[in-house]
């Protein structure tokens, strides 16, 4: 754990807002679980190519002190970028909500259920799929099975008739919930899958989800943009993960029904 100190001391309410906060080639379970405690999470290089570009565009920023390297100096850190922006797109827990025309049809007996932790690996592979850049590496992977092993990293599956149809998974950090990565091959799969993560991680204490990056479908979901300074003191207030998420496959249909009912 000693390496992984660096993130513990790495003040990101400083760093640039829209770039990288630092570079590290150290993606090892230990320092990936404090690097997320820190406010920053990893893109490592799909290629050498976008390595090269990263050490080129931002190797003045490193020099000056306003990217740190962190980890060993052996390793080559310009191979992994962490990224904490400013602001940042959060979802309270309490935001993520079906469209009318997805709650209708789960209503009318769409027949989708949902599970935590199911199919962990499962949901990461079908997040990773044939997406370009390639930023959920084989090294990635086997670090947050580690992580999901020792019961830091979760997934929200959802299924229909057995087959496993969207997902979302990510880092749980006391209150917050760090989402990583979704997919879905039925339309409103995803959708489905964050207001169930949401509405377990309510039932635990979490209070936010972070969303990371921000997008469209971020937004459509009831995500906000809020100051990197707000969502570091969220972060912060609680550092243990309290009650434990329910894991029982329930009908997502439950998540169709008024706010409290379910």
């Amino acid at each position: 754990m000693s390496r992984c100190a660096d993130w513990e001391a790495l003040d990101v309410l400083d760093a640039a807002p829209d770039g990288p906060v630092a570079f590290s080639a150290d993606i090892g379970p230990a320092c990936l679980l404090a690097a997320y405690r820190a406010g920053v999470y990893p893109f490592p290089a799909s290629n050498e190519y976008t390595r090269t570009l990263n050490e080129v565009v931002f190797a003045d920023q490193v020099l000056e002190g306003r990217i740190r390297l962190v980890g060993e100096e052996s390793a080559d850190p310009y191979a992994v970028s962490w990224w904490s922006p400013d602001p940042r797109p959060v979802l309270p827990v309490s935001a993520p909500h079906l469209s009318r025309s997805l709650a209708r049809r789960l209503r009318n007996r769409l027949p989708w259920s949902t599970s935590l932790d199911r199919r962990f690996e499962r949901v990461v592979r079908e997040c990773r799929g044939d997406r370009t850049p390639l930023w959920l590496t084989e090294e990635l992977i086997s670090s947050l099975l580690t992580l999901h092993d020792l019961g830091h990293a979760h997934s929200a599956e959802v299924w229909e008739d057995g087959d496993l149809i969207g997902g979302v998974f990510g880092l749980r950090l006391g209150s917050v919930f760090s989402m990583d990565s979704m997919f879905f091959h039925r339309p409103g799969a995803s959708r489905v899958a964050v207001t169930d993560l949401a509405a377990r991680f309510a039932q635990a204490g979490g209070v936010l989800l972070d969303a990371q990056r921000d997008s469209p479908h971020v937004r459509r979901l009831g995500g906000v943009l809020v100051p990197r300074e707000q969502y570091m003191r969220q972060l912060r207030r609680t550092t243990h993960d309290g009650l434990p998420m329910p894991t029982a496959t329930l009908p997502a249909r439950r998540l169709a029904q008024p706010r409290g009912s379910c």
